[in-house]
């Protein structure tokens, strides 16, 4: 099984490697510290199997689409600090196979590694309660109609939906994150193009689903809206 391991941070994958190393019929073919490395790696070496932070500085989980459309048989673990269920859900849909914690025993990242190499999905215990807890069945997720596609946002693109479902306007905007106003509108083309939504209340609408922002912050950037 050839792996490339894929995060930012030099002491994790210092440690993937060496909890992996000396499994047998496992070889580590290369290491990633942002998107462009995993690209070039993947296209160099090949890999059956990518473990990857995609929350780690340097990725998104739009590299797993683009990884995917170079090589569809390459199957993703993601193993990351603990996110949200809508992102563990979304990560799955965007193509993650498996997903475990940084912080899991060593017994399971090797699991997952051994099981998602014969085919099999995995998830740590901590990831299946997150799930759970948000009354989400795994067995119901429709992974096949949105594996091609990336249905996860930047953190530029979350950080500007948040400003969005905040009442700010695209010059607002700007001025916060020391940008240009034509940035910002092409940003928020892109974010409603990945959700598929038509207008400023499906981005809202998708903060508030996705706990960006509570409640009471769309229904005051509803009321700016109408104002």
């Amino acid at each position: 099984m050839r792996i490339i391991l894929a995060d930012s941070n030099d002491l994790v994958r210092v440690g993937l490697r060496t909890i992996l190393g000396s499994e047998k019929n496992i070889e580590i073919v290369g290491e990633a510290k942002n998107n462009k490395d995993l690209k070039q790696q993947l296209i160099s070496f090949g890999a059956d199997l990518i473990l990857i932070d995609y929350t780690s500085p340097g990725f998104d989980i739009d590299i797993i689409h683009t990884v995917l459309s170079l090589n569809n048989s390459v199957r993703f673990i993601a193993i990351t600090p603990e996110q949200s269920a809508q992102t563990l859900v979304d990560a799955l849909r965007s193509g993650v196979m498996s997903y475990v914690k940084k912080d899991c025993d060593i017994g399971e990242i090797i699991n997952a590694v051994k099981e998602t190499g014969i085919g099999n999905k995995f998830f740590c215990g901590q990831i299946l309660e997150t799930i759970q807890r948000a009354s989400i069945d795994v067995n119901d997720i429709d992974f096949e109609s949105f594996s091609c596609e990336p249905v996860i946002l930047s953190e530029r693109e979350l950080g500007i939906v948040v400003l969005i479902a905040e009442g700010l306007t695209n010059s607002q905007i700007a001025e916060q994150l020391f940008l240009s106003t034509h940035t910002i509108n092409t940003h928020r083309k892109n974010i409603m193009a990945k959700l598929g939504v038509k207008n400023t209340a499906g981005i809202v609408m998708y903060a508030v689903k996705t706990s960006l922002v509570s409640p009471n912050k769309f229904l005051f950037a509803s009321d700016l809206g109408n104002s």
